[in-house]
C-alpha cells in the first residue's frame, strides 16, 4: 500500500463454533464429495460414498481479506464434517503456499482433529488440534487438516495473503506420504502411502 492510499477497512468478525461459521464482511468457498475425487485411495468405497451422497458439502472455508497489499493477512474459518471413506479419516485437499516460505497459523475451536504435514524434503509430521489447540505450520510444510471425530472440525487460521495456496502439489505427489486412517479401537493412527512419490515442483 503507497502511503497515500487509504488503509484497508477494519473488520469484526464472529466465530460460530457450533454450526462452524464466520459471521462478518467474509468469502466463503465449499467443497463437495464429487470434487475430492482421487484424494482417498479406496477409489471403490469413494464411488459408493459419493452415490450415497446426500450433495452436503463435506467441508468450507470462510475467510476474510479486507486488503491484498503487501503486508496484509488473511484470516478464516475452516470447518471439515466428520465422517471416513475406507478406513481413511475425512481430510481437506491440503496445500503448500505458492511462495513456499511463508508460515501459517491453525487454532483449534471445535472437534478433533490432526494436522497431517510432510516436508518437501521427505519429513512428515502429524499434530492433534482440538479447541484451544494452536499448529503453527512453518513455511515449507505441505499440510491438511484430518478429522478424526465424530463432530465438526473447526479450527481458525491466519497466513499472509501474499503466500498463496498451491493445491496441486499434493496430487502431483500421489498424495501425502502418510495417510491417517482408524485404528482397531476406533481412534486414529498414520501408515505410509504407497502412491506417494515425492514432491516435485
Amino acid at each position: 500500500m503507497c502511503a497515500a492510499a487509504r488503509p484497508a477497512e477494519p473488520a469484526a468478525l464472529t466465530v460460530e463454533a457450533l454450526t462452524g461459521a464466520l459471521a462478518g464482511p467474509t468469502e466463503r468457498y465449499e467443497k463437495h464429495l464429487a470434487d475430492l475425487r482421487g484424494l482417498y485411495r479406496d477409489a471403490e468405497a469413494f464411488e459408493i460414498a459419493v452415490a450415497a451422497d446426500d450433495g452436503t458439502p463435506v467441508y468450507w472455508v470462510d475467510s476474510s481479506t479486507p486488503d491484498t497489499g503487501r503486508g496484509a493477512l488473511t484470516i478464516g474459518l475452516s470447518v471439515l464434517r466428520p465422517g471416513r471413506v475406507g478406513d481413511e479419516w475425512a481430510m481437506t485437499r491440503g496445500h503448500l503456499h505458492a511462495q513456499a516460505e511463508f508460515a501459517e497459523l491453525y487454532f483449534g475451536i471445535s472437534g478433533s482433529g490432526v494436522m497431517l504435514l510432510d516436508s518437501v524434503d521427505g519429513e512428515s509430521r502429524a499434530l492433534p488440534i482440538a479447541p484451544g489447540v494452536a499448529v503453527h505450520v512453518p513455511g515449507g510444510w505441505v499440510h491438511r487438516s484430518v478429522n478424526v471425530g465424530d463432530e465438526l472440525l473447526v479450527t481458525l487460521f491466519a497466513y499472509a495473503t501474499e503466500a498463496g495456496q498451491d493445491y496441486g502439489i499434493i496430487e502431483r505427489a500421489g498424495g501425502m506420504s502418510q495417510l491417517v486412517v482408524a485404528d482397531d479401537t476406533g481412534g486414529w493412527t498414520t501408515r505410509p502411502n504407497p502412491d506417494h512419490g515425492g514432491y516435485r515442483a
